[in-house]
């Protein structure tokens, strides 16, 4: 069996500075948010359920998902969101299921913003790593990134669990307040200890 370790961390905390470090060492890193795109994009396998589900005011003139005007909808309705979730989420699953079967690396890196929320993720890790960082240098990176204000950044962390959650429910934590090169060094210890652990399991 594949050993899996499940990366999140809230809006802003650095999962993919993190992810593409473990790429860099050879590791298989998959998204589930870059499979929800291509689910997504035009010609995705996601759009024609999405039209039948939403109206075709949901789909652009490309035959992509409406990003702006669908969140705009999940946002103001759970019911709405959970219909979304409801199509979206078993065509993800089977994906990562796919891709987690066809890597070749010592181990994979299950990388899921939402996998605190998601509960079923859990199960299929054998690790859970979250990348932390305090709350204000979220805001603060999502803005510089985004440029969305403060008020905004903290709305859509609002609909993600808070930061005490997240961390009470990792076994590995990786502390990103400061540098790449902190960073680094300390997806290095993991990257060793990730390895051990799937040669001791497998």
């Amino acid at each position: 069996m594949t050993f899996i370790v499940g990366l999140t961390g809230g809006i802003g905390s650095g999962k993919s500075a993190a992810a593409q470090m473990f790429a860099d060492l050879c590791i298989a890193v998959i998204d589930t948010d870059a499979i929800a795109h291509e689910l997504t994009a035009p010609g995705g396998a996601a759009i024609a359920p999405i039209r039948a589900a939403f109206g075709a005011g949901f789909i652009t003139p490309e035959g992509a998902l409406s990003r702006p005007r669908m969140r705009e909808l999940v946002f103001a309705d759970a019911a709405k969101k959970q219909a979304l979730e409801s199509i979206l989420h078993p065509m993800i699953r089977l994906r990562t299921e796919e891709l987690t079967l066809s890597a070749h690396s010592a181990y994979v890196i299950l990388m899921v913003p939402l996998l605190v929320e998601s509960g079923n993720y859990r199960q299929r890790c054998q690790r859970i790593l979250v990348v932390d960082c305090p709350e204000e240098l979220q805001v603060e990176r999502v803005g510089a990134r985004s440029g969305l204000d403060a008020g905004q950044v903290r709305a859509i962390m609002a609909n993600q669990v808070s930061r005490e959650t997240r961390l009470a429910a990792a076994d590995d934590v990786i502390d990103n307040s400061l540098d790449l090169a902190h960073l680094s060094r300390q997806v290095g210890a993991l990257h060793a200890r990730y390895l051990h652990l799937a040669e001791s399991s497998g």
